[in-house]
């Protein structure tokens, strides 16, 4: 069974990426006034043509940055061969330890302060592409796992949705939360590896058949 040994990148190139890293660093450094396609461009050493080009709008640009993020999730190579215990527990720690990297990470929470920010205002789009390029693309990858794990008799469970929530609950907890609010996210990065390896442990508990409790 071969583990996904990169994230799942969108289509962009080696440059494009370069251009969405150069844009998340402008947000965590300088916040929404600094996330100009001006700014962009300067950081980036490429022309504002270009990003239009690549991204289109500003909140085109805002939804490539999520998809970006996103990837860096690992989850599954649905095209592999079936699963065993032992690599569904590790896809599955692969996954959590990812998703609280990910979520923990400055990005991630300058792109959710900002969407928090514009909640309120009309129009705003930040939000719901959080939902729709974000956490429900990392969810239709994990569930991939999920369904790969059922169909391997390894675990049970009837509604998929329900138990990859289980699961993104056991794994994130109200920890997102309490970094937004600024708790000391130093202490808590600490605890990712523990924390991931107790989450799977009580969803394979809960969702988890015989045969996958018999692996090691």
């Amino acid at each position: 069974m071969q583990l996904a040994a990169h994230p799942h990148q969108p289509d962009y190139s080696p440059r494009q990426n370069d251009v969405l890293d150069s844009a998340l660093r402008l947000l965590v450094d300088g916040g929404e006034k600094a996330l100009t396609t001006a700014g962009v461009a300067r950081a980036a050493n490429c022309s504002k043509e270009s990003l239009y080009k690549w991204f289109g709008d500003r909140d085109g640009l805002l939804s490539a940055m999520i998809g970006f993020q996103a990837s860096k999730v690992r989850t599954f190579d649905d095209t592999a061969e079936t699963l065993t215990a032992a690599a569904l527990q590790e896809h599955l720690m692969l996954f959590a330890r990812d998703l609280l990297e990910v979520l923990g990470g400055d990005v991630s929470l300058a792109l959710n302060r900002l969407a928090i920010g514009q909640a309120s205002r009309d129009g705003s789009k930040l939000g719901s592409m959080l939902q729709e390029r974000g956490r429900r693309q990392i969810g239709k990858r994990a569930g991939a796992l999920l369904e790969a794990g059922r169909d391997a008799g390894l675990l049970v469970f009837g509604d998929r949705d329900d138990a990859y929530d289980t699961l993104y609950g056991l794994i994130v907890s109200d920890l997102h939360l309490r970094m937004l609010l600024g708790e000391d996210r130093d202490r808590m990065v600490k605890d990712f590896g523990r924390r991931a390896q107790k989450a799977v442990s009580a969803f394979l508990r809960l969702y988890g058949s015989e045969k996958s409790s018999a692996g090691p």
